[in-house]
């Protein structure tokens, strides 16, 4: 059963988030992943939740989902990211 990664992001710094952006593509790869959305544009139809950049990563199941975010490319791309964002929240659900 397919899962998917979802993020809320808030950069504050781009430039230190670049190092972020060029990492993580790969490591999502690595573990069966794929975009499905990176930073498009959105519109809130219901409730208050305002998120500044949506993330979205399809990947065969949740437990490759998992081992992703635990993988050392991952971590590595976690450490590139620390201090460029005010806040980066981050769900795995699975599909149907």
């Amino acid at each position: 059963m397919p899962a998917y990664v979802i993020a809320d992001i808030e950069v504050s710094d781009p430039a230190k988030y670049e190092g972020y952006r060029a990492l993580s593509p790969g490591a999502i790869a690595a573990y069966g992943g794929r975009f499905l959305s990176r930073g498009g544009n959105m519109k809130v139809l219901e409730g208050d939740w305002a998120p500044s950049r949506v993330v979205i990563v399809e990947f065969p199941t949740a437990a490759q989902a998992q081992k992703f975010y635990d993988s050392p490319e991952y971590r590595a791309a976690r450490q590139a990211r620390a201090g460029a964002a005010n806040h980066f929240n981050m769900i795995v659900v699975e599909g149907v």
